[in-house]
């Protein structure tokens, strides 16, 4: 047992009459790590969130404000803000991600839809706003792609044109998150954070969220970075959500208009989480993630093949950055 783990099973064992026994049940991309134990006839998730990185009493609060809002999400038993460390109920083991075929996904996903409705309602915790996704914040994800993957993973040395082209592309998908509607934002809204509990969902890994595209989240669950579903099934759940979003008042610029923000908002994101992936392998020895690379290029050959805005983009990508990975892969 390293340092920090037998540290967590000390602080846990303040709150039981024996010292709790851990069980590591995942890392994840950031650098939390979840612990199962057992006590009081129960079982439990502890967590460690080493303070340099994690912000436990951040998580506390927005699983707060999340089930005020009806959503179920891990209750906080006890942190220690100062340790980095969480003891949380346990929703099992059954991610939505772990459920879903061919032959479920339309209606587990419209099960999912329907909770971002309150996601959107948390835009502020305990009165002040959430962060906003902002022109900083958007630009600097979309930096992580060039230095990440680009330059470091694949030693692509650009030219000044496609310096400039890049630049361009980044810009116009950045004016166009920032022209949404800006509501609550999981941020990374997708069936890796969704869990089967009974006959519920419950959300995880909220502590990224924020005030941001109203599109975001749609786009995290529907073009998943870990699996893609085919174009007809996304096409109508998100033409009803485009719908419900009308009735809601929340939207009201005509279809195409929307699917146009929610395909650029699809291109910010890929790109963004391409170069995380290549982040994690280099920077984290997180190698796993490199597999989930091919995935978002495809996303973003295909999509960007759609806007004449983009072709420059998109022959780049083409031409250059797709044969580069599969050289290196």
């Amino acid at each position: 047992m390293d340092s920090r783990a037998h540290a967590l099973t000390q602080w846990l064992a303040t709150f039981f009459e024996a010292e709790p026994v851990l069980t590591l049940i995942s890392g994840d991309a950031s650098f939390r790590r979840y612990f199962r134990f057992q006590a009081n006839g129960s079982s439990w998730i502890a967590v460690d969130a080493p303070v340099l990185y994690e912000d436990c009493r951040w998580f506390g609060e927005v699983a707060q404000a999340y089930q005020a809002q009806g959503l179920k999400v891990p209750q906080v038993l006890q942190l220690d803000e100062q340790q980095g460390f969480m003891w949380l109920s346990d929703l099992g083991d059954e991610l939505l991600s772990q459920s879903l075929t061919g032959d479920n996904v339309g209606e587990r996903y419209r099960a999912a839809l329907k909770l971002l409705h309150p996601i959107r309602g948390v835009n502020a915790i305990n009165g002040t706003p959430l962060p906003s996704y902002d022109d900083a914040m958007l630009s600097f994800e979309l930096s992580i792609f060039k230095e990440w993957l680009v330059e470091k993973t694949l030693a692509i040395e650009l030219n000044n044109t496609q310096q400039q082209m890049l630049h361009d592309t980044f810009t116009k998908l950045t004016e166009m998150a920032l022209e949404q509607p800006q509501v609550g934002v999981h941020r990374d809204y997708h069936s890796r954070n969704l869990m089967c509990v009974e006959d519920e969902l419950a959300v995880i890994d909220f502590q990224g969220c924020v005030n941001g595209p109203i599109t975001y989240d749609l786009v995290s669950l529907l073009r998943d970075c870990y699996v893609r579903w085919p174009n007809d099934l996304v096409t109508t759940l998100l033409q009803e959500q485009y719908q419900q979003l009308v009735c809601d008042g929340l939207v009201t610029v005509s279809w195409p208009e929307f699917e146009r923000w929610f395909d650029w908002m699809g291109l910010q994101r890929h790109i963004k989480a391409a170069g995380i992936f290549c982040r994690l392998n280099l920077r984290d020895n997180k190698a796993g993630y490199l597999k989930d690379v091919p995935l978002t290029l495809t996303y973003l050959v295909d999509i960007s093949a759609k806007y004449p805005e983009f072709a420059a983009f998109h022959e780049w990508l083409t031409s250059s950055v797709v044969p580069a990975w599969e050289r290196q892969s």
